[in-house]
């Protein structure tokens, strides 16, 4: 019997590596050096999750900012991110399930692939850190390289399908965020998998586009996805 779906695309940042807090810490931080105060809730929600740096830089600055702009700025607040992510020791590494569920798509020949807001930089940090070059080709690793507007628009994922070789319908991909989520539903993805913590699993499952909301990737559904 042909698969329900013939790939799967990872969100990377609250999706395989559970880091909300210390993303915020770090923009926290920024912030409070950059324009003499920290985000607030609400502009983290609105303007740091799922965003590029180039998104929320610019809203901090008030304007749009030049591209050499955002590029020295960004090193500033990643080298407070890396920073922060070493100070965890052990403590960083992949989300809950996350090393099981992508041992069963390698050793299935699933085609899979991560779509994500960071930059090269951070995600050859991941890379070095976190072992990914097991699981992913980096040539296909889709990142935010200045090239492509950031989610919700829906084109990172319309690339990291075509990475893949597949059309969007025939992917699944895995979000935390609703601009992350937005962007999926937005490139036509077949099957739409929310994360987060069970408190905002009625939030995320209201979402359109949203077929399935999980706590971690253990509860995922691999055997009706994909054989």
């Amino acid at each position: 019997m042909a698969r329900a779906y013939a790939g799967i695309i990872f969100d990377f940042n609250g999706v395989l590596w559970w880091d909300g807090p210390l993303q915020e810490r770090a923009w926290r931080e920024f912030s409070a050096a950059f324009r003499g105060v920290p985000l607030t809730p609400g502009e983290m929600a609105e303007h740091v999750h799922g965003r590029p740096n180039r998104h929320t830089l610019s809203y901090l600055a008030g304007h749009l900012l030049a591209a050499s702009d955002v590029a020295r700025l960004s090193e500033d607040k990643e080298q407070i991110y890396r920073r922060l992510c070493l100070a965890q020791g052990d403590g960083f590494r992949l989300s809950p399930g996350a090393v099981p569920l992508l041992q069963q798509l390698a050793q299935a020949g699933i085609p899979r692939t991560i779509a994500t807001a960071s930059g090269r930089a951070n995600v050859e940090f991941f890379r070095d850190h976190l072992g990914l070059d097991r699981w992913f080709d980096p040539a296909q690793i889709v990142y935010d390289d200045g090239t492509l507007p950031g989610k919700p628009a829906p084109d990172v994922y319309l690339r990291a399908a075509s990475t893949l070789g597949l059309a969007p319908g025939a992917c699944v991909v895995v979000e935390d965020s609703q601009s992350g989520i937005q962007a999926a539903h937005g490139a036509g993805i077949g099957y739409v998998v929310a994360l987060g913590p069970a408190e905002r699993h009625p939030v995320l499952a209201q979402l359109p586009g949203v077929d399935l909301v999980v706590e971690s990737l253990a509860e995922m559904p691999l055997a009706r996805l994909f054989w």
